[in-house]
């Protein structure tokens, strides 16, 4: 009760991550990619969104479990990928691991991560994703592939949204640059931020351990490049393919926004298709995920996941009454982890069960299931 009392919701964890870490880590955090628009206009869009309370229903008692995938979670949530988590706290991708199997939902583990499958395998307990950013050469493509399954990860998430590297002139500004150098300027933002400071201290500075394992088969590397983007290529269909071919477990694909590519995905076998617009940090002229989710909903009948702006369980509610079997969280996750170390996941995680239960009462439902399509959009709410 003592943390409800002072961090209450995500916008307080929000608020207190922004004072524990340095300003440039903060930047890469929160920032997106142009002017920003994107980022808020999926806070605007959710917000667009509302339900008729429904009344005299008597004592509901909420069940907010949901069964996806051949899994079943205790809230339709799970951590989204952030590459170089790490940064934003130290050993950030073993303590979310570690959250998300106490608390039954699925972490997903970035490629660019400072953390190796191998490192998170004890902690996964069958729960844990792993998103690749795809790798040109067959054979590094390959060696992930085994990796992350030997680990124990049985989910495989294809990010297909990042064709090319954003801009992200915030971040630019606050002097972060890749890999991060602590320049003077850096430095002085650290020396403000002494939790953080010392805990890196602790652990050193943080690297892509997963790409650095095959930097030495990177020809051309530069001061101004790493190894992260000259590994990568531009998947095309039959990339997806070939993955789908040499991937036995469950396949998703990540970033999603129209119906025509998830028809097509689809028919090319995959298992479920993630709605993202990497939360406003590729391109700032992208549509809200919640936007296109009820028209790729009547398109495919694969299960869908959404992320990019969900803060509350009234935002999942949201995306579950248009179609989406559940919501991904990355920044949220990471406020939460930076603002209170390996309490804030677990944290956050009840924030969510709690405003889902308080919120299915409102609309008189015991479970998921059953939520109606009682909604009403407002294009010009007053």
């Amino acid at each position: 009760m003592e943390l409800h009392a002072e961090y209450p919701a995500l916008s307080d964890l929000r608020a207190h991550a922004q004072k524990r870490i340095p300003k440039f880590v903060w930047e890469y955090l929160d920032s997106a990619t142009g002017e920003e628009r994107t980022k808020a206009r999926n806070r605007k869009k959710l917000d667009e969104l509302l339900f008729e309370p429904s009344i005299l229903h008597g004592e509901v008692k909420p069940d907010v479990s949901v069964a996806m995938l051949g899994q079943t979670y205790d809230i339709p949530v799970g951590i989204a990928p952030v590459g170089m988590s790490g940064l934003i706290w130290p050993g950030a991708e073993a303590q979310l691991a570690k959250a998300a199997s106490a608390s039954n939902i699925p972490y997903t583990l970035s490629t660019v991560a400072t953390q190796t499958p191998e490192d998170l395998s004890p902690y996964i307990e069958g729960k844990g994703w792993f998103q690749l950013y795809p790798p040109r050469d067959e054979g590094i493509r390959k060696d992930l592939l085994a990796r992350a399954k030997s680990a124990g990860f049985a989910t495989l998430v294809l990010t297909v949204d990042v064709p090319t590297a954003s801009r992200r002139e915030r971040q630019s500004r606050s002097g972060l640059t890749t890999p991060p150098k602590l320049t003077p300027r850096l430095l002085a933002q650290v020396a403000m931020r002494p939790a953080w400071a010392l805990a890196t201290a602790k652990s050193g500075m943080p690297r892509m351990k997963l790409i650095d394992d095959y930097a030495g088969q990177v020809t051309g590397m530069s001061s101004t490049a790493h190894a992260g983007y000259l590994l990568r290529t531009s998947p095309d269909w039959e990339y997806v393919q070939w993955l789908r071919d040499h991937w036995e477990g469950t396949f998703v694909v990540k970033g999603v926004l129209r119906s025509e590519d998830a028809k097509c995905l689809e028919e090319l076998g995959v298992d479920a298709l993630w709605l993202s617009n990497h939360a406003g940090r590729q391109f700032d002229a992208a549509p809200a995920p919640i936007e296109v989710l009820p028209r790729i909903r009547a398109d495919t009948e694969l299960p869908l996941i959404v992320d990019s702006g969900f803060e509350t369980g009234l935002d999942v509610l949201r995306a579950l009454s248009l179609g989406a079997d559940f919501v991904m969280m990355g920044r949220g996750f990471h406020y939460a982890l930076a603002a209170l170390g390996a309490q804030g996941p677990a944290h956050l995680v009840d924030i969510l069960k709690q405003d889902l239960i308080a919120n299915m009462g409102q609309l008189g439902l015991a479970d998921l299931k059953d939520l109606p399509a009682k909604l009403r959009r407002f294009e010009n709410p007053t």
